[in-house]
């Protein structure tokens, strides 16, 4: 049983927080594609005087969307093809999805799900760069009841009406939801409207997930 009756309601980010970020990736992404190890120097947060790109992010010369735009761009040379980030991330759904998803965010979904917790995906570009194909057929999406993505909408996060349209899909009150993201700025959005925002560092994901199981309610932590 939920322990706290005002959480009734998770909300999460998928890239970052339910699928892996391509840093953590990298190696079997490697693999895939038939290239020599460490071939990529994709290192950003877990590394960042390894990834010379990583460091212009940091003093905000260039956002994360440019940086993977240019990282799609050379993964795409590198098998001598040219990507955009539409391609780059339909190539990484090649991997298995034991490798993509996180078993931490698979367990606390499943969790949520068994003990009547009301879910929403809620996303910028999920469809945009999947292809609605690979969103409708995917086992994870389907556990959610709601999936709040601005490709259909075209009202993108911090958007404050993004984030309404997930309590409203739910039938939800702000102060009955919490919200999970890696972008700090997306979680400031959500704790505009009222939500319980909760990051997630990528280089610390279960931090994260153990949060929002405690203020669920559910028993135990994170496995391992």
């Amino acid at each position: 049983m939920i322990a706290n009756p005002r959480c009734k309601g998770l909300l999460l980010d998928f890239g970052g927080v339910i699928a892996k970020s391509f840093f953590e990736t990298r190696a079997e992404f490697e693999k895939l594609l038939g290239l020599p190890e460490k071939t990529f120097d994709w290192y950003g947060p877990f590394d960042p005087l390894a990834d010379l790109l990583w460091r212009r992010v940091v003093r905000n010369e260039i956002t994360e969307g440019e940086y993977w735009a240019m990282r799609a761009d050379e993964a795409g040379r590198m098998v001598g093809e040219r990507w955009t980030m539409r391609e780059f991330c339909r190539k990484q759904n090649d991997l298995a999805l034991d490798v993509n998803f996180r078993p931490e965010a698979k367990q606390l979904i499943a969790d949520a799900k068994r003990n009547g917790v009301k879910l929403a995906i809620v996303t910028n570009e999920l469809e945009l760069l999947n292809g609605a194909e690979w969103v409708g057929n995917s086992p994870i999406v389907r556990l959610f009841d709601a999936l709040i993505d601005a490709t259909r909408t075209k009202i993108s996060k911090p958007d404050p009406r993004a984030y309404h349209l997930a309590l409203d899909a739910l039938e939800l009150r702000a102060a009955e939801a919490i919200f999970v993201d890696d972008q700090i700025k997306h979680v400031r959005g959500a704790e505009a409207v009222g939500i319980r925002g909760i990051p997630l560092d990528i280089t610390n994901p279960r931090h994260a997930f153990d949060a929002a199981r405690a203020l669920l309610g559910l028993a135990g932590r994170t496995s391992d």
